[in-house]
């Protein structure tokens, strides 16, 4: 195992960045669902419904190195992690239509299919920032976990406290998402035949093709979610103005 900055330290920050960003949304749901149940049942839902997101993780996980190592997989989970970074910068909407359930199967219900949704954008988001090294993405999973259970409350608060939290976190799935699109098989011969090279990696006036085109999907998130805010405020002002 290469425990240098570039193939170790790197990615294995990216993993922990992924991590706070994305696991804050279990808990939100999983609060939503459980908060009109009794005190006890909400422990329930909530126990319930961080297992599920642990053992989907694990279950994910096992997969989700084999997975992206086939041909054209990789752009589609390259396009999956924008629509992410996109979806974090967007406000947030209809979080009160979600019912606190008064049956605690259903909360349950509705907590296990989020979670589903959820930890699969986090393992691919994962296991695209830990490439080829199981140890990153054991790691990663080994993070994810305790951040699910026992730190979602505080990054919740961390992030509406400091919002530049998302914005940073968006960024790098965009930076991600771009490294996958040059890593992916299908574009292998492409890419050796048209770019110069360097440690078996394709380059372009001498920078790593990579991070190029991971700084364009950190740009491209950004831009596209601020802009896609922006009108979305704008909307919401004007029904308001009818409105009122």
């Amino acid at each position: 195992m290469d425990f240098s900055l570039q193939e170790f330290w790197i990615p294995l920050l990216k993993i922990i960045w992924i991590n706070i960003v994305l696991s804050g949304d279990n808990a939100v749901v999983i609060a939503l669902a459980a908060r009109s149940l009794p005190p006890r049942q909400q422990k329930l839902a909530v126990a319930w419904g961080s297992g599920a997101a642990v053992l989907m993780r694990i279950v994910l996980t096992l997969f989700a190195v084999a997975l992206l190592q086939l041909p054209y997989l990789k752009l589609i989970g390259s396009a999956l992690l924008l629509w992410i970074g996109v979806q974090l910068l967007l406000p947030e909407e209809g979080e009160e239509n979600i019912d606190g359930h008064q049956n605690l199967m259903a909360a349950i219900k509705t907590i296990l299919i989020a979670d589903l949704v959820m930890s699969l954008d986090n393992v691919i988001a994962v296991a695209a920032a830990a490439g080829e090294s199981v140890t990153l993405l054991v790691l990663g999973l080994a993070i994810s976990i305790p951040l699910v259970i026992f730190g979602s409350t505080l990054l919740i608060k961390v992030m509406e406290r400091f919002p530049i939290v998302i914005a940073v976190g968006a960024a790098l799935i965009g930076f991600v998402a771009g490294e996958m699109v040059v890593t992916d098989p299908a574009l292998h011969d492409w890419m050796s035949a048209n770019f110069q090279l360097i440690d078996n990696k394709p380059t372009l006036a001498g920078m790593p093709l990579e991070a190029i085109v991971g700084l364009v999907g950190a740009a491209l998130v950004v831009l596209t979610g601020k802009l896609l805010a922006h009108r979305q405020a704008a909307t919401a002002g004007e029904t308001r103005e009818i409105g009122s």
